[in-house]
């Protein structure tokens, strides 16, 4: 496989060729053709945080992927600006948003630039991007945020936190709360870091066998060590980050 096609390792965070079934995800013993965090709707923690107000003014969904959540929005009645770096999750997030009738601003985008992207937004939501992020990318992610928002936008940011079993998620996608005060804090003011769990497409059974099918010594995580939701999906520890723009 090209180097460049390569995904889920810690130094390409770039999704395109998983996007564009060029490339399987490969490494900690796994193969796979899908994307893990695709599970066909909103995740829970947004459908709550969504009903409880969580979400006002123009919404920015950044690191949108196939633009599951900021349909949801949309939706649900916000006007909502999706963006992500990969053509081919833009693309396929805009053929979504037709089929189900929802108005969706889907725009191509580097986060940690947001050229092109207008000003203006009162709320962002970034569901597991900024954990795919290296340190210096994160300083940039959290000014361009800031630029792109008005005065007093809230960040709603969802995280890979260090507190699972080893394995899952692999190690450079954990993220602790030092370091998101330490490059969150300069343009925005944290006000609550509290944890919860993401689902996943991954299943005891689907993991089970990839161990078995791994080399010896390969499969860096234990299925039984990990939590499930109430349809049998597997739950990744996650930060959920509030903030405010200063």
């Amino acid at each position: 496989m090209n180097a460049k096609d390569q995904v889920f390792t810690e130094d390409n965070s770039a999704f395109e060729p998983l996007y564009a079934g060029r490339a399987p995800v490969e490494g900690l013993g796994m193969r796979f053709g899908f994307a893990p965090w695709d599970i066909g709707e909103p995740q829970a923690v947004v459908v709550d945080l969504e009903r409880d107000g969580g979400f006002r003014g123009r919404v920015l969904d950044a690191g949108c992927g196939r633009g599951g959540h900021a349909i949801y929005l949309a939706g649900r009645g916000h006007r909502v600006t999706g963006v992500d770096s990969s053509p081919s999750a833009i693309a396929q997030a805009e053929e979504r948003a037709r089929d189900q009738g929802a108005e969706v601003e889907f725009v191509v985008a580097d986060a940690t630039r947001l050229d092109g992207v207008e000003g203006g937004f009162a709320t962002v939501l970034d569901y597991g991007l900024y954990h795919c992020l290296k340190d210096e990318q994160r300083v940039r992610y959290a000014e361009a945020l800031h630029r792109v928002c008005e005065p007093g936008a809230r960040l709603q940011l969802f995280s890979f936190s260090e507190t699972a079993p080893p394995g899952l998620p692999p190690a450079w996608l954990r993220v602790s709360r030092a370091n998101l005060e330490a490059h969150l804090g300069t343009h925005w003011r944290i006000l609550d870091i509290r944890e919860t769990s993401s689902a996943t497409r991954f299943t005891r059974a689907f993991l089970e066998e990839q161990r078995d099918k791994a080399p010896e010594g390969q499969a860096a995580f234990d299925p039984s060590g990990l939590g499930e939701d109430e349809r049998g999906r597997i739950l990744l520890p996650m930060w959920n980050v509030r903030a405010e723009r200063r």
